[in-house]
């Protein structure tokens, strides 16, 4: 784990970002102090941020919206739970 002030960070962000493609975390700090994490984007976020340029789903951070659900064909599920308790 890497430790770079804004500073430093301002100067040589290139750098720190081809580490964080790599793999590596880095902390940014402030007068010392640690404010944020740089850390690589997850291949599972990718793939929704993809969905999200493409229009077929929206994000505002939270969980995705607009990707469907699972959908089943006959009676509600509950329904049939509710019938073989019976």
């Amino acid at each position: 784990m890497l430790s770079a002030g804004i500073k430093e960070l301002k100067a040589r962000l290139s750098s720190y970002i081809d580490k964080v493609r790599q793999g590596e975390l880095v902390i940014v700090t402030e007068h010392g102090e640690e404010v944020a994490v740089l850390v690589p984007i997850s291949e599972e976020r990718k793939h929704v941020l993809s969905l999200v340029r493409k229009g077929v789903a929206h994000w505002s951070g939270n969980k995705p919206k607009g990707l469907g659900g699972i959908r089943i064909k006959g009676q509600p599920l509950s329904d049939r739970v509710l019938e073989e308790r019976r």
